[in-house]
């Protein structure tokens, strides 16, 4: 599994802040598994610790590019 995160840095009160994140994961998983990769990428937000440390503050997209491999 690889991810490529990217933000959004604005200007707020002549002081940057992330306004923005996007997290894209690139995931193998095993033929047949798919559903439930995507029922832990569908809740992932709440389980991830860093996710959970911005809650609120700092919106985040999470998405995945899943491949299916024997």
């Amino acid at each position: 599994m690889a991810a490529d995160v990217e933000g959004d840095v604005e200007a707020v009160d002549r002081v940057l802040r992330i306004a923005r994140m996007r997290v894209r994961y690139r995931i193998a998983i095993p033929t047949g598994t798919r559903a439930a990769a995507e029922r832990a990428l569908a809740t992932h937000a709440e389980k991830c610790p860093a996710a959970m440390s911005v809650r609120g503050c700092i919106p985040i997209d999470i998405t995945a590019d899943i491949t299916e491999e024997d």
